[in-house]
């Protein structure tokens, strides 16, 4: 992709050639779908919840519609909604609950800050096998238990181009 951004950023410049040229590349095969549906939301590592809600809440109008403690992935964690209704997305506000977790090992690493990227997918298992078809790792063998009984696996950053992408089946 780098090099057809560059290419696109000649063409606007080049002074012989125009926008409306054709690409000197030839076309990618269309992509077969793994299921993704939207961004479901942006996670968030913080050091202290009740604080973050507080300042999205009245910094950004954001509501809170989602607490829970999740001790199978080490975090106390809020769902924000963006906008009106959680359906326009959430902020995922993590906060560890011990000096060990993966969140606090992030926040000692990084500082606070976006740890995550999600996206409601349609199966879990379906996007998984897709994704493992593509050569694509994944952190867990089977899904776990995620957000308000959600089902989640992750993709290996080093896979993602260095992002964390969470994959959420919605709870039933």
């Amino acid at each position: 992709m780098p090099q057809l951004l560059r290419q696109t950023s000649s063409m606007s410049t080049h002074p012989d050639v125009s926008p409306s040229s054709p690409p000197t590349h030839a076309p990618a095969a269309p992509l077969t779908s793994i299921g993704l549906l939207k961004i479901d939301h942006v996670g968030m590592a913080v050091a202290d919840l009740d604080e973050a809600i507080e300042f999205y809440g009245r910094v950004f109008g954001m509501a809170c519609v989602h607490i829970e403690e999740n001790t199978e992935q080490g975090v106390r964690e809020a769902m924000l909604s963006v906008g009106p209704t959680p359906t326009g997305g959430c902020v995922q506000l993590l906060a560890p609950l011990s000096p060990t977790s993966t969140i606090a090992k992030f926040l000692d690493r990084n500082g606070p800050g976006i740890q995550q990227v999600a996206y409601t997918v349609a199966s879990i298992e379906d996007t998984c096998a897709a994704l493992r078809d593509r050569g694509v790792r994944l952190l867990y063998d089977h899904p776990r238990r995620g957000t308000a009984g959600s089902r989640i696996n992750f993709v290996h950053p080093k896979d993602a181009g260095g992002v964390l992408v969470e994959l959420v089946e919605p709870a039933p």
